[in-house]
């Protein structure tokens, strides 16, 4: 017993040193973004990387801050914009699909599977010229829409499987109290349902926030691009501005860390909600 007690401890050592090890090789490119923005340039460029900087330099940063406010709201207004606009059509839609009987939900469904597999290039040309005909060009509303395509079928995949797994007595009794199938559905449905609509919501806000193809080619205005378009403010005919990179490359991911450390326990409770019936 004790020697078998002594292998599973050995085992368990093993697999944590491997867990430890794959973390390290994928978090290592984000831990050199945030070094080499606290370095010069000329450290940066050197014949043998350091690990540290050897001068610390905030530089970088304060270089961000003045030029940081346009970007920051138009990427602002294009995440929540698309993410409320996702969550509009994905509950109502995911619910739908999970509680009705409707002729083909397979095949939609199918359908919603082959959308995510679609290269954002695919669909630039046509959303372009639909976006020119209704003078949406250099506006919000473009890459809201085109952005919101891509996280709708996601969220109601992810949303769906959760609204099969909801025991529909819970609902029956809510129309036995007086409530009727809308009010059911916001009453009850949605709130047992949070875990994935917050899970849905981060998704959505993440996939607009890291929007570059569609925000650079329906806004041709520089000051209604987004964080993730102005970054090639930094390289010019002069040259490159790595450190001034880095750093713009770390307040670009901040939110995102922030949004998945926060949210991590509804997210995953989210993700695994749906995993008994699909």
């Amino acid at each position: 017993m004790r020697k078998g007690h002594l292998t599973m401890r050995q085992k368990n050592i093993i697999l944590n040193c491997i867990a430890i090890l794959i973390a390290a090789i994928f978090l290592f490119p984000i831990y050199w973004i945030i070094i080499n923005s606290f370095k010069l340039d000329g450290e940066i460029f050197a014949s043998v990387p350091t690990l540290w900087p050897k001068e610390v330099t905030l530089q970088a940063y304060k270089d961000q801050i003045a030029n940081l406010a346009s970007p920051l709201k138009n990427s602002v207004i294009i995440a929540f914009g698309s993410m409320a606009l996702s969550l509009c059509f994905s509950i109502p839609a995911g619910y739908g699909l999970a509680r009705f009987k409707i002729k083909g939900s397979k095949f939609f469904i199918l359908i919603f599977l082959v959308t995510q597999m679609l290269p954002a290039s695919l669909v630039l040309t046509p959303l372009f010229l639909i976006f020119s005909k209704l003078g949406m060009l250099n506006t919000y509303f473009a890459p809201i829409l085109s952005t919101a395509t891509i996280s709708i079928p996601f969220t109601i995949l992810l949303l769906r499987p959760n609204f099969l797994n909801m025991p529909k007595e819970l609902e029956d009794s809510a129309l036995i109290d007086g409530c009727n199938p809308f009010t059911s559905f916001i009453r009850i449905a949605i709130p047992i349902s949070k875990p994935a609509v917050i899970t849905g919501a981060c998704f959505s806000f993440v996939m607009a926030w890291n929007d570059l193809a569609y925000s650079m080619t329906f806004n041709t205005k520089a000051t209604m691009r987004p964080m993730t378009a102005a970054i090639y403010n930094f390289m010019n005919q002069y040259g490159t501005k790595w450190n001034s990179i880095m750093a713009y490359g770390v307040l670009l991911i901040l939110p995102t860390c922030i949004i998945f450390v926060t949210m991590q326990k509804h997210i995953v409770s989210g993700l695994v909600s749906g995993s008994v019936k699909g």
